[in-house]
């Protein structure tokens, strides 16, 4: 079966498989990439498991879900993206993470922007967003560079903020 969704120039981007959870663990355990994500704390291999669950589900209900992203010249995961629909939001959210190594190298804007087509021309999704801390200026430049707009700042239920972007079809 072929379960490639999209490519772009260096990344190939497919549905989960059961092994790639491996590469799940190391990216959401990076004490260091995780203090943007959530509460800021490290998620266990249980946890890992079922994000898995969820995004198998997500594919049958909605046709699509979070993605392993692999280099085109390697069968090597280096990490994830995808839509959700956090606590079942109306809006698309995108998502996305890699293994430290891979950071800095252009690649999160180039699987994002490939994932913005995916979700608009497979899909027919015309308003997408993202969610960063307000703080996680790397993130944002990855968000406008795949073609995405600063939008409100948010407040949270904890005290904190969230920085949304959006993407909308005109």
């Amino acid at each position: 079966m072929n379960d490639v969704v999209f490519e772009t120039e260096r990344l190939s981007v497919r549905r989960w498989r059961d092994e790639d959870v491996v590469v799940l663990i190391e990216v959401y355990g990076d004490a260091d990439a995780m203090k943007w994500v959530g509460d800021g704390q490290p998620i266990s291999k249980e946890e890992c498991h079922r994000w898995l669950d969820v995004t198998r589900r997500n594919y049958a209900t909605r046709g699509y879900g979070m993605f392993a992203v692999e280099l085109r010249s390697s069968p090597e995961v280096i990490g994830f993206c995808g839509l959700v629909h956090p606590g079942g939001q109306a809006m698309a959210e995108v998502k996305y993470a890699y293994l430290r190594r891979y950071w800095g190298q252009g690649l999160a804007t180039e699987v994002l922007r490939g994932l913005i087509n995916y979700a608009v021309n497979s899909h027919g999704l015309s308003y997408i967003i993202a969610t960063t801390a307000p703080e996680n200026h790397a993130s944002h430049a990855v968000l406008i560079n795949a073609g995405m707009r600063r939008g409100e700042l948010r407040a949270d239920e904890d005290g904190g903020f969230t920085q949304i972007f959006q993407y909308q079809v005109m």
